[in-house]
Formats: C-alpha cells, sequence, structure tokens
C-alpha cells in the first residue's frame, strides 16, 4: 500500500485502500499498523488534519479494529 506523508510529530504517513477500507498508519518509529471498516471520509479527514497524530487518537484509536504489521 503506497503511504503519503502527514503533518504530524508521531506519523511518519498513511495509506488507504478504498475497496477493503484498509487504512495503513506508518510511525517515525518504524511500526505500522492496520486499522478496518475505515470509511473513504475520515482517511481524507486523517489526511488534511492539522495533526495526523491528533486526529488518530481522537477519531480511530479504539473505534476501528487493528493490527499491527
Amino acid at each position: 500500500m503506497t503511504r503519503i506523508p502527514v503533518q504530524s510529530s508521531n506519523v511518519e504517513g498513511v495509506g488507504y485502500d478504498s475497496k477493503s477500507q484498509t487504512l495503513e498508519v506508518e510511525f517515525k518509529n518504524g511500526n505500522i499498523y492496520q486499522y478496518f471498516d475505515v470509511p473513504d471520509a475520515v482517511y481524507h479527514e486523517m489526511v488534511n488534519a492539522g495533526s495526523a497524530g491528533k486526529f488518530l487518537i481522537n477519531n480511530i484509536k479504539g473505534v476501528y479494529r487493528y493490527a499491527r504489521v
């Protein structure tokens, strides 16, 4: 999955697969997580957020199933 850089002190980049609604988040420490059943609109909001890390904490963690890659 191709990831694009985002504005964040903690997140390096994010990618999204619209068919499976999978959001992939790469952290600056090298960890990669996939979040499942994430709507397209949520992905776009994250990409455009002032801080992708804050958006992740407030809108994705604890809401969507995830797995570490």
